[in-house]
């Protein structure tokens, strides 16, 4: 597989090697969206990713699945899904492969086996809460 536009000083790494190299959570002024910063390991296959905001008492409040991305450096905007945002959140970014079934293994009807997961991260942030 050719990768285009690489650091040809940096080698390409196979799936179990791949780390996650940065991420960083800037939140708008807004207070309603968050600019995600990751940046992966030189690849040769690409990986997924799964970026998930909480907030300060553990609820869900985004998310955003990245599946076998062409770009080691990735930037995008989260949308907080509270009412009134605000307080102390975490991102929690996990690198993974999914590794698909061969012919000779057995599955249930419709389901893959677990992924393999390869890196974790977690970083947090706050949220001025805006005034009504």
């Amino acid at each position: 597989m050719d990768i285009f536009f690489h650091d040809p000083s940096e080698i390409p790494l196979p799936p179990e090697e791949v780390r996650l190299r940065e991420l960083r959570a800037t939140p708008w002024q807004d207070g309603q969206r968050v600019k995600i910063y990751l940046e992966v390991d030189p690849f040769q296959k690409r990986p997924n990713a799964q970026v998930t905001i909480t907030n300060a008492s553990g609820m869900e409040v985004a998310r955003a699945s990245i599946l076998e991305t062409m770009t080691r450096k990735m930037e995008f905007n989260m949308h907080l899904r509270e009412p009134q945002p605000g307080g102390e959140y975490t991102v929690e970014t996990i690198i993974y492969y999914q590794m698909l079934p061969t012919q000779e293994d057995s599955l249930s009807e419709g389901h893959l086996p677990d992924p393999v997961i390869v890196d974790r991260r977690k970083v947090t942030f706050s949220v001025s809460r805006l005034e009504t």
